[in-house]
């Protein structure tokens, strides 16, 4: 295995056993309803398409030993589960909890959180989301006492597992979206106050604290907010982070192009990134950009000719770019977002590309 950790994002939404998703997709199989609906929208759009493996039940343990075994034979180290909580409780957990935690070869693995902490709308639902989708159904925001509650199911539940994923020893937990984690606060300083009492308890659990990872779109994006809406500074500059990361190339760049023509873009954003914050910075890889299968209409923004060679190129450069820099590891989008477009899981179109392009970057060496 490679000295720079490949970390996965997953989407757990390739589930029937969560019920609150039937407002979303009603057959009661998860997003792969929308995967199997999509429709190509040009001559020469790149849909759709199939996975090889089948529309998986991912909460079902034996799927998800083969999802393990899969990702570790081609250098793929540690899955990132989005992680939600709406109305008081986890959203979306069945795919971690019945599927990864109970695979029999779930230590082939580490795994972290991300806490998916953004708004739930109309964009997962096919039917309405050309009209609707910015609707929201379900606020990212929390109540204090929730996040309490948050922190104690993240220290006992999941950070105590012997393969959850740790930078110097600390678990790790990313935060996708800032400004709802202020905003559930009232302020960046509250926000703080909660983040270091989290880290305290942690510690008092016998671990060294938690490394916070933020998820970093953009400048603007990651501003926070005064009371009265004006912007102030940075949340980086502001919050207990240790790192940071991004999600999505989209979030950054202009994707409507070739994956050739993105790569300097991205190149400059880590090396940007690297002089302007206070904390270290993973770099980021994303496979692909294609959301086009969650609306009826046609969406722009496709990155083209992110074929399994140019992939390859961007892991490339991100190894080495972390290993310069000394970063742990390199987070990828994603595992399986099939309806935007960027997975690694094999498929009608490119086969076993991306991850054996993956194996070659980041299963050639020994820990």
């Amino acid at each position: 295995m490679s000295a720079v950790d490949a970390a996965a994002y997953i989407w757990p939404s390739y589930t029937g056993r969560e019920p609150r998703t039937r407002i979303f997709w009603p057959e009661g199989i998860g997003e792969w309803e929308t995967v199997r609906e999509a429709k190509a929208k040009f001559p020469g759009h790149l849909w759709p398409r199939k996975p090889l493996r089948g529309y998986e039940e991912e909460a079902d343990p034996g799927v998800m030993e083969g999802q393990i075994d899969l990702a570790a034979d081609h250098g793929v180290g540690v899955f990132c589960y989005d992680w939600y909580w709406y109305d008081g409780r986890p959203f979306l957990s069945q795919c971690l909890e019945e599927g990864f935690l109970q695979a029999r070869n779930r230590n082939r693995m580490k795994f972290y959180l991300m806490w998916a902490n953004h708004d739930a709308n109309y964009l997962w639902d096919r039917r309405n989301s050309d009209v609707c989708h910015d609707t929201v159904i379900w606020r990212g925001t929390v109540h204090p006492d929730d996040f309490a509650r948050i922190g104690e199911l993240w220290i006992g539940r999941y950070f105590s597992q012997p393969n959850y994923y740790t930078v110097q020893g600390k678990p790790l937990i990313a935060v996708y979206d800032v400004r709802n984690l202020c905003a559930s606060f009232g302020s960046a300083a509250a926000a703080r106050d909660a983040m270091e009492a989290l880290d305290r308890a942690a510690k008092k659990a016998g671990l060294p604290g938690v490394h916070f990872q933020l998820i970093y779109w953009n400048e603007r994006a990651t501003r926070l907010k005064d009371a009265d809406g004006r912007e102030s500074g940075e949340a980086v500059f502001e919050l207990p982070f240790s790192s940071a990361t991004h999600y999505q190339f989209v979030h950054f760049t202009d994707v409507d192009r070739t994956y050739e023509e993105v790569i300097p873009d991205v190149l400059r954003e880590w090396d940007a990134l690297s002089e302007r914050l206070p904390v270290p910075y993973d770099p980021h890889v994303s496979i692909g950009w294609d959301n086009n299968a969650r609306f009826r209409s046609l969406k722009g923004n496709i990155l083209r000719e992110n074929t399994p060679e140019a992939v390859e190129k961007m892991l490339r450069h991100a190894k080495e770019w972390a290993e310069a820099h000394a970063c742990p590891l390199v987070t990828v989008n994603s595992w399986n977002e099939w309806t935007e477009g960027s997975y690694l899981l094999p498929d009608d179109l490119r086969g076993y590309g991306y991850l054996d392009a993956v194996k070659r970057v980041f299963g050639s060496q020994d820990k």
